[in-house]
């Protein structure tokens, strides 16, 4: 019995290293899957463009520091420098996150707190328009901008992110698991007003959720093309993508080594900002999706 019991329990533990083994193994496959393109990117900043054009290279150069001067003294001569394309984007992705996120928030704090008639049709409304593609509406946003005068202006990308349906729906699953409503409750009768509640209890109680719904909306804002170069038509008020974007826009006078120092510096912002809100990901995809 003895012998039968150890075998039986070495063959348990067996199957349960192999299982994080497998999973060990699936984890390293994906983050390489992952950081391998940024790598390449990396390594193709520091390369010429005819080493680049002959295939993928895995060892860094040593052009860097040429292919920056040189993209800054090809593009020195247009509208929009790189710093300026830089500052313009954010311009626009910071008002526009904090926006998103307060406002989707705020949204996802009335649908789950407050009960009225409407809540389930509301919350259906927003549903749908999830499945709405931007490509969908933006001839039609683009002539009502026209109409009140903001076409061209960055306002036209920055107010448009208050309303995210994606963002509602990740706080209000968020908020299922996470915020009690007898605290609030209890504010109320402490006479406590709604904003003040709303700004001094649930707020620091969604922080996780914030953090990591900000990083996505900062992504989202400061990766985003197809807005910007629908909506934006002075070329002096070029964002980040939109002046890497012309660099390659010419085939023949294309000089890959300038574009992937471009691109590089494009992602730098997007490293910083996820490096320092990181710690709360995990946190809050984890509580978001747990429900009592």
């Amino acid at each position: 019995m003895t012998n039968s019991g150890t075998s039986v329990d070495e063959s348990y533990t067996a199957k349960i290293r192999a299982k994080k083994i497998f999973r060990t193994v699936i984890c390293i496959l994906l983050c390489f899957i992952s950081i391998f393109p940024f790598y390449v990117m990396i390594v193709n900043a520091t390369l010429p463009s005819s080493r680049i054009q002959q295939g993928l290279a895995f060892i860094p150069g040593t052009e860097a520091i040429k292919n920056f001067t040189g993209m800054l003294r090809e593009t020195a001569g247009t509208a929009t420098s790189i710093w300026q394309a830089m500052l313009h984007s954010v311009i626009i992705t910071v008002p526009a996150t904090i926006l998103q996120v307060y406002c989707a928030t705020l949204t996802a704090y009335g649908i789950t707190v407050y009960s009225f008639k409407l809540r389930n049709i509301a919350w259906s409304f927003i549903m749908a328009i999830m499945m709405i593609p931007a490509q969908v509406s933006i001839i039609g946003f683009m002539a009502f901008m026209k109409q009140i005068g903001l076409y061209g202006s960055y306002l036209t990308l920055i107010i448009p992110a208050a309303a995210a349906p994606s963002t509602v729906y990740f706080m209000k699953q968020y908020m299922q698991s996470a915020l009690s409503v007898e605290i609030i409750e209890a504010a109320r009768i402490d006479g406590s007003g709604e904003f003040s509640t709303f700004n001094k209890i649930a707020l620091p109680l969604m922080k996780p959720a914030m953090a990591t719904q900000a990083i996505f909306a900062f992504i989202a804002s400061w990766n985003n093309l197809y807005t910007p170069t629908m909506m934006i038509a002075d070329t002096k008020k070029y964002t980040l993508p939109m002046f890497v974007q012309g660099l390659k826009s010419d085939a023949i006078r294309i000089n890959y080594g300038y574009v992937y120092v471009g691109l590089t510096l494009t992602v730098l912002p997007l490293l910083i900002v996820y490096f320092v809100l990181s710690k709360y990901i995990i946190a809050g995809v984890a509580l978001g999706g747990v429900k009592e």
